[in-house]
C-alpha cells in the first residue's frame, strides 16, 4: 500500500490569526504528518511551526523531513520525492502560499503522484486566484489564468491587447500576476493599453489584515490614486466591455 499525497495550503502571507484562513482539518492533518515537500525549506518549517502552536507536531521539529521542490528542480528528481509514498509513508505537498499545484511547480509531482497510482488529496484552503475573481464583480462563470506576463514593455503591451481582447469576445475574465516590486509598472501598461471602458480589477494581499481590492474602468484607473501594493502579493484581472 502506498501512502496518501495531501495537497495543503498555505497562507497567503504572514498572520498570526491561522484559524481564520486554514480550516481545523488542514491543521490537524498537516500536525500528524513528518514527510512534505515545499518550495523552501525554511518558510515551510516557519508554516508547521504556525500550525503547530494550535496542533502539536507529531515528531520534533527537526526530525520532521522536508525535500524542496521548484523551478529549478530536475524533472529526473521527482521520483526520489515520491519515494517515502511508496513505501507507504503519507506526505504533504505544500506552497509557498495559498493551494498548492496551482501556480506552482508542484503540478508535476501531482501528476507523477496519478502515474504510480498514489492517492492524491486536496484540502481546502486560500486561494488567492479564486478569492480575486470573486472579490472582482467580474465574469465568474469563465475565467482564466495566464501565470506572469512578459517583462519587456512592448511585448507586455502586445500581451495586454491581446488578452483583452480575447476577454471581450469571449465574454471571459483574465487573471495575471506580478513580481509585486513591478506592481505599479503593470497598472500604468494596463491603463495605458486598454479601451477605457475595460474593467480592472486590483486585488492585493487576499486574506490578510492589510487587504484591498478595487474594481474600476481603466479611464476611472487613469485619475485614481494607485492603491497600497508595492512589494506586496497582487492579482490582476481585466474584463473587456
Amino acid at each position: 500500500m502506498t501512502g496518501t499525497l495531501f495537497l495543503i495550503p498555505n497562507t497567503l502571507g504572514e498572520t498570526e490569526a491561522l484559524n481564520q484562513v486554514l480550516p481545523e482539518q488542514v491543521q490537524r492533518i498537516t500536525s500528524q504528518l513528518d514527510y512534505f515537500v515545499a518550495e523552501n525549506a525554511k518558510t515551510a518549517r516557519a508554516f508547521l511551526k504556525l500550525v503547530g502552536a494550535q496542533h502539536p507536531l507529531c515528531k520534533p521539529m527537526q526530525e520532521i523531513k522536508i525535500a524542496e521542490l521548484n523551478v529549478n528542480t530536475p524533472a529526473a528528481a521527482l521520483s526520489d520525492l515520491l519515494a517515502p509514498l511508496l513505501a507507504g509513508q503519507d506526505g504533504g505537498l505544500v506552497s509557498e502560499a495559498g493551494v498548492p499545484a496551482v501556480a506552482d511547480p508542484g503540478a508535476d509531482l501531482v501528476r507523477l503522484a496519478h502515474q504510480h497510482k498514489i492517492p492524491v488529496r486536496p484540502l481546502v484552503g486560500p486561494s488567492s486566484l479564486l478569492l480575486a475573481v470573486m472579490a472582482s464583480g467580474l465574469n465568474g462563470q469563465s475565467f482564466a489564468f495566464n501565470g506572469y506576463l512578459p517583462t519587456d514593455a512592448g511585448q507586455r503591451d502586445k500581451r495586454i491587447k491581446e488578452l483583452e481582447q480575447r476577454s471581450r469576445k469571449e465574454k471571459q475574465t483574465q487573471l495575471f500576476i506580478e513580481t509585486p516590486y513591478r506592481n505599479a509598472a503593470m497598472l500604468e501598461a494596463l491603463v495605458a493599453s486598454c479601451a477605457p471602458g475595460t474593467l480592472i480589477c486590483v486585488a492585493t494581499d487576499l486574506s490578510l489584515p492589510s487587504e484591498t481590492i478595487r474594481t474600476m474602468t481603466a479611464a476611472q484607473w487613469k485619475t485614481a490614486s494607485a492603491p497600497d501594493f508595492h512589494k506586496k502579493p497582487t492579482v490582476f484581472l481585466l474584463l473587456g466591455q
